[in-house]
C-alpha cells in the first residue's frame, strides 16, 4: 500500500542576502505594478491549478492524499482498468495498480504486501478466505457483481450447431433482426466432442461450416482460470447424469471420463476473451469459454464506436447454468474501503453495468438482471432472456473440484483448507 506524496526536500539556502546600500528597496512606480500584477499572477496560477487537477480527474479531492491499492486480479481487473472507473476512484482517493493473472494461480501465491486480491469465482475465493483463516488472518469479501459462464462464437458456427439441433436462437430477438444469444443443449454439444464429431460432419444443412476441426469449446488454462474450472464443474455435472462426486476416488473418476472432452483444445490460453474479439478468433477458437459480461461489453463498445452491434460474433448459453461470483477479498484497511466503494457507490455501480455485468442491489443483494436488460434496450442492443426451466448446475465440494482440476489439467496442487471434519 502506498500513497502519492509530493517530494518536499529542499537543499538549505546558505550566506546572508546581499544589500545594496544607498537604493531604495523598491522603487515606488515599481512597487505600484507589483501591487497591481501579482493579484492577477496568483489568479492565474490557481486557474493553471485547477486545469490540472481536472485534467488528472481529482478534481473532488484535489489536495487530498491518494492511496494507491495494490490488488491482485483476475479477469474482472477490466472493471478496474477502464479509465471511467480508474476517474471514479481518483474522486474517492484511489488508485488501484493491479497485478494480472488467473483465479486459480491468485490462490496458490502469497498476499503479502497486497490491499485486495479479486479471483473470478466461488472456488478460488474460498481457497483464499479459507487459508487466511486457518492462519489467523480472516477476511472480509464483497461481491458487488455476478457474469455467468458462456461460450462465446461466430453466427455461422451457432447456426450449424443450429441445424443439427444442438442450438436454438433465445426469445426476445426483435423484428427483422439476427439473434445474438442461442441456448446450447450441452448433453447433444459433449456427445458431439466425445463422439468425435468435425464440423463437417455436422455441416449438411444449409448454415454449414465446411472443416475439419472438432467440435469443442476452449478454455483458458485450467491450472489457472476460474471459467476453465467452472466448465470443468459444467460438463462433469451433465456427463455424469447431473451427479457430483462425494469422495476424492470418486472425484478422480469422474475427472478421467470427460479429461479428453476438454484436453482435445490444444494448448491453452491464458486469456480467451482476447482471442475471441480480435480478428484471428474464429480461424484460433471457433467456440470459446468466456463471461458474459466480456461479450456485453464488446458490444456496447461496437455499437458506441459504429452505431451498430457486432452480428458476427454471437453468444451460445449452456441449458446447465452456473452464474459466477467474483468475490473481491479485503486484506487490509484500504481493502476494506475500497470494497464497500465499489459494491455501494451509484457512480461505479452505474459503470460495472455499463461494462456488461449484472449488479447487485446494495441493499437487497441480488442481481439486478431487469436493470441490465432496460440499459441495453436503451441503447439498441438485445438484451438475453434466459429461460427459468435451464437446468441450475452444482459444482463439487471445493476440495473435490480441487482434486478433478488436478486430474484434467495434470496441476500442482495448491494449499487448501481441509474440509469439515477432517484434520488438516
Amino acid at each position: 500500500m502506498a500513497t502519492d506524496r509530493a517530494d518536499s526536500d529542499r537543499p538549505p539556502r546558505s550566506g546572508e542576502p546581499r544589500l545594496k546600500l544607498g537604493a531604495p528597496a523598491v522603487a515606488p512606480a515599481r512597487r505600484s505594478l507589483v501591487r497591481r500584477l501579482l493579484p492577477r499572477a496568483v489568479a492565474a496560477a490557481t486557474a493553471l491549478c485547477a486545469i490540472v487537477v481536472l485534467a488528472e480527474g481529482h478534481a473532488a479531492l484535489p489536495f487530498e492524499r491518494i492511496v494507491t491499492i495494490q490488488a491482485k486480479m483476475a479477469s474482472k481487473a477490466d472493471f478496474f482498468e477502464d479509465p471511467e472507473v480508474q476517474r471514479l476512484l481518483v474522486r474517492h482517493g484511489f488508485r488501484v495498480h493491479i497485478t494480472r493473472m488467473g483465479s486459480r494461480g491468485i490462490a496458490t501465491q502469497k498476499y503479502d504486501g497486497y490491499d485486495v486480491v479479486f479471483p473470478s469465482g466461488q472456488p478460488a475465493a474460498d481457497l483464499i478466505t479459507g487459508r487466511s483463516a486457518a492462519e489467523g488472518h480472516p477476511v472480509t469479501t464483497y461481491r458487488p457483481f455476478v457474469s455467468p459462464i458462456v461460450l462465446g462464437t461466430y453466427r455461422e458456427y451457432a447456426e450449424t450447431l443450429q441445424d443439427a439441433g444442438i442450438a436454438a436462437p433465445l426469445p426476445g430477438v426483435p423484428a427483422g433482426s439476427e439473434p445474438l444469444y442461442y441456448s446450447l443443449d450441452m448433453k447433444k454439444f459433449l456427445a458431439a466432442s466425445a463422439h468425435g464429431r468435425r464440423w463437417d460432419d455436422l455441416g449438411t444443412g444449409r448454415h454449414g461450416i465446411h472443416n475439419g476441426n472438432k467440435v469443442l469449446a476452449q478454455t483458458s488454462d485450467i491450472c489457472q482460470a476460474n471459467s476453465a474450472g467452472t466448465y470443468l464443474g459444467l460438463v462433469s455435472y451433465v456427463w455424469n447424469a447431473q451427479e457430483i462426486p462425494q469422495t476424492p476416488a470418486e472425484a478422480a473418476r469422474f475427472a478421467e471420463r470427460i479429461r479428453l472432452l476438454l484436453n482435445d483444445q490444444g494448448m491453452p490460453s491464458s486469456e480467451k476473451n482476447e482471442t475471441y474479439v480480435s480478428a484471428e478468433g474464429k480461424s484460433i477458437s471457433p467456440i470459446a469459454v468466456i463471461y458474459e459480461h466480456q461479450f456485453l461489453a464488446h458490444q456496447i463498445a461496437a455499437r458506441s464506436r459504429t452505431g451498430h452491434v457486432d452480428g458476427e460474433r454471437v453468444l451460445l448459453y449452456p441449458s446447465a447454468r452456473f452464474v459466477t461470483e467474483p468475490q473481491l477479498i479485503a486484506l487490509t484497511p484500504d481493502g476494506d474501503r475500497l470494497g464497500e466503494l465499489i459494491t455501494t457507490d451509484p457512480a461505479l455501480q452505474q459503470r460495472a453495468m455499463e461494462l456488461g455485468f449484472r449488479v447487485r442491489d446494495a441493499q437487497g443483494g441480488s442481481a439486478t438482471s431487469d436493470a441490465l436488460t432496460r440499459f441495453l434496450g436503451q441503447r439498441g442492443i438485445q438484451a438475453p432472456v434466459l429461460s427459468d426451466d435451464d437446468t441450475k448446475a452444482v459444482l463439487p465440494r471445493l476440495d473435490l473440484l480441487e482434486r478433478m482440476i488436478e486430474v484434467v489439467g495434470d496441476c500442482d496442487p495448491v494449499t487448501r483448507p481441509a474440509p469439515a471434519g477432517e484434520a488438516p
